[in-house]
């Protein structure tokens, strides 16, 4: 089956349409579904005295939890169906099923209710949110071979920002309803889906001549032959040392993430209210993070980079539990976040640059399995290190040196020789 869109909706549209204006569709999209990463501030309003559901900490953890596992599902059925029927139609339907999870949790008002969650913001966004997530990143590398890192970086930094725009407008609805905290989703669904559809209804891939004409003279045509299938890359060692690399990038930096607001307070005397306005902050070198680093990948190259993001994160999280001092505590912090976002900001262009952009929907889509594993490995390997005694230099220890150790892994990835054209 060809991989140009067979509707005229995906592909004469495209013959008119600007790039910047699909870009900036891109980012209203991510900004969109990033707000997904706003959960915490739901998290402590569920446990709140005032809070009809009275969610235990570890309940209060399971709708995330559920969402950032069904991520992958989603990329990886979205970049196959994307890389056949074209982008728009994956976009919008992956932004309805995270905007209809999103507004069906707002119906969690009482006791008992937190299947409702689970099912709403866990399992629905979750999905739509993968769906949504990498229909942009694998369209615009089509449409900006000349840039592919940079743009990419720009797109997936809107993902990074959702959730800073999303937390005060959050806490300002939490503060009207503290007895039914989820009524916040509602009007915040509602919102999630008039910017997800306006965004996507952008979407096209461009036309045939201009992907071929461009990609012989951009970065992602570096060897001869075709774009490798996804079952072509998925026989490479490459595929699995990119999906490594990534997976060991994001371990790292959500070590500190899922313990960022606790850490600052134990580690650097920070009051309560303060860690949490750190987070907040700290979450704008997220964002910030994959804008630079995709940037920097395209200057410097995409291993040099991948080096530089691992062993930074690796030396900061070992660093970070002495850090008593407020200032020293936010730079390291700081360093951390932006290479946590930078990861993903360099890896869509980078697996771009391996396996060519006709089918990076679906290789990188499956790619993401290293989101959901770090998602999950680093939270579990910090708090268990970190234990009852607070002994967070054990667990930043072990986890910056697994980050430094990992930092080889760049140096020993080439790209692979394209298949010869059949």
């Amino acid at each position: 089956m060809s991989s140009v869109p067979t509707s005229s909706s995906t592909a004469e549209p495209a013959k008119t349409r600007n790039r910047w204006v699909i870009l900036a569709g891109g980012v209203l999209v991510q900004l969109a579904i990033g707000a997904v990463y706003a959960w915490s501030v739901f998290s402590r309003a569920f446990q709140s005295d005032q809070s009809a559901l009275q969610l235990t900490k570890v309940q209060a953890a399971i709708p995330f939890e559920v969402a950032i596992g069904m991520i992958f599902v989603g990329t990886f059925i979205g970049g196959r169906i994307q890389d056949r029927r074209g982008p728009r139609t994956v976009a919008l339907t992956g932004v309805v099923i995270y905007s209809i999870g999103i507004i069906l949790s707002s119906f969690a008002r009482d006791a008992g209710d937190l299947w409702i969650l689970i099912l709403g913001y866990g399992v629905l966004s979750g999905f739509g949110l993968g769906l949504a997530y990498i229909v942009p990143i694998a369209m615009l590398q089509k449409w900006f071979p000349d840039k592919a890192g940079l743009i990419t970086g720009i797109a997936v930094g809107g993902f990074g920002f959702g959730a800073v725009i999303t937390a005060p407008v959050a806490e300002w609805l939490l503060g009207g309803n503290r007895a039914e905290p989820a009524a916040a989703f509602l009007p915040l669904g509602i919102a999630y889906l008039v910017l997800g559809v306006l965004g996507a209804l952008t979407f096209a891939n461009p036309p045939a001549k201009k992907t071929d004409a461009t990609a012989t003279s951009g970065t992602t045509q570096q060897h001869a032959g075709r774009d490798f299938t996804q079952a072509e890359a998925l026989r490479t060692p490459q595929w699995f040392l990119l999906t490594a690399i990534l997976a060991f990038s994001v371990t790292a930096g959500i070590s500190l993430i899922s313990v960022a607001s606790a850490t600052a307070v134990d580690v650097a005397g920070f009051s309560g209210a303060a860690a949490a306005a750190l987070v907040g902050f700290l979450g704008l070198f997220n964002g910030a993070g994959r804008i630079f680093w995709a940037w920097l990948s395209d200057k410097i190259g995409k291993m040099p980079a991948f080096v530089g993001i691992l062993a930074i994160q690796g030396l900061a999280l070992i660093a970070i539990p002495h850090a008593t001092a407020a200032w020293a505590f936010v730079i390291l912090a700081a360093l951390i976040y932006t290479c946590y976002g930078g990861g993903f900001g360099a890896m869509p262009s980078t697996a771009g640059q391996f396996f060519g952009v006709k089918n990076a929907g679906g290789i990188y889509g499956l790619m993401l399995i290293a989101w959901s594993i770090g998602g999950v490995a680093g939270p579990l390997i910090t708090t268990a290190l970190i234990g009852a005694e607070q002994n967070y230099t054990l667990a930043f220890t072990v986890i910056g040196a697994i980050a430094v150790v990992a930092a080889v892994l760049p140096l020993i990835t080439k790209k692979p020789a394209r298949p010869t054209t059949s």
